[in-house]
């Protein structure tokens, strides 16, 4: 099966809509909406490719650029490793030089065109924050518990895992669903109990365990599904039914754990390369570890005490 080698970039004009295009009838799904860009020429580094391919189609010069996200998706006759670039400074209005159709769209609006399949992975990454706070896992309706959750929700982290290793009282959850509200943040229920049909948030995250023994995904496709994994058969089981994104962990060592050998960067990123949906990095990770992360692709950075 032939690999094809490709790079896209993401443009937003003022009102932060995403520029994407209309592929033409003379190419491989025709009639599909996907981000602007192209396959790798010779010995061109991504970062050249997408320079030159939005000037060729779109008449727009890059002045600024960063990795965004890298995937890698199989169709029935070709695989296409993809590296998607965040477009942060360029010159000119993009048109369609090339005879293509172009359009700005909002993410809520992405829904209504006809998309790559590539496309659903790149639309949670855009709607995920950088960082995935969790919980600490006991002693939940304490002062000092509820002082933590409080400050985050008011720190600007507007995703929360809600972990738990005991039940816990509904009225209790959907209080601090209520709380998260208020703030713009998302609340994932990671408890023991757990049915995925709890009204109390907007989505769940699952085990490790608990993972591999689904076979599908167990909730709506308009919740959030997180999933915990230490290594990239499992990251890959958990893209298979239908997690929206993965936290690997750990990448590095940890003193929680000072027993457990961490995967490393090399290994965290090659998940990072294979994988489409979003991975965020757990064990040993602190605010100094983010920009390193997001160069290499990755979502972000999850954990307890990391921000």
């Amino acid at each position: 099966m032939k690999i094809i080698k490709a790079v896209v970039g993401v443009l937003r004009n003022e009102s932060g809509k995403l520029l994407i295009a209309k592929r033409q009838d003379h190419q491989f799904m025709a009639g599909f909406w996907e981000l602007p860009g192209g396959k790798i020429e010779g010995d061109e580094t991504t970062e050249q490719t997408i320079i030159r391919e939005l000037n060729e189609e779109l008449g727009i010069k890059v002045d600024a650029l960063s990795l965004h996200q890298t995937m890698q998706h199989t169709y029935a006759d070709r695989i296409v490793e993809l590296c998607i670039y965040n477009i942060d400074q360029y010159l000119n209005i993009p048109t369609g030089i090339e005879g293509q159709q172009i359009a700005w769209a909002s993410v809520q609006d992405l829904h209504n065109y006809q998309l790559l399949p590539t496309m659903k992975a790149f639309i949670d990454s855009i709607t995920l924050p950088n960082k995935y706070w969790i919980t600490p896992s006991s002693d939940h309706q304490s002062e000092a518990w509820m002082k933590k959750f409080d400050e985050k929700i008011t720190q600007g982290i507007s995703l929360i895992q809600l972990r738990s290793k005991t039940t816990l009282d509904n009225n209790f959850i959907t209080e601090l669903h209520n709380k998260c509200q208020k703030n713009s943040t998302k609340l994932l229920i990671n408890t023991i109990d757990k049915s995925f049909n709890e009204p109390y948030c907007d989505g769940w995250h699952i085990t490790t365990n608990e993972m591999l023994n689904l076979k599908s995904r167990p909730c709506a496709d308009d919740k959030i599904l997180g999933a915990s994994t230490h290594n990239l058969n499992e990251a890959l089981k958990a893209q298979a039914i239908g997690a929206d994104f993965v936290v690997i962990s750990p990448v590095q060592a940890t003193q929680t754990h000072p027993d457990t050998v961490p995967l490393g960067w090399d290994a965290a990123q090659e998940a990072v390369n294979k994988i489409n949906i979003p991975v965020y990095f757990l064990g040993g990770m602190g605010l100094e570890d983010l920009d390193k992360t997001l160069k290499i692709g990755a979502q972000g950075i999850a954990g307890v005490s990391a921000f």
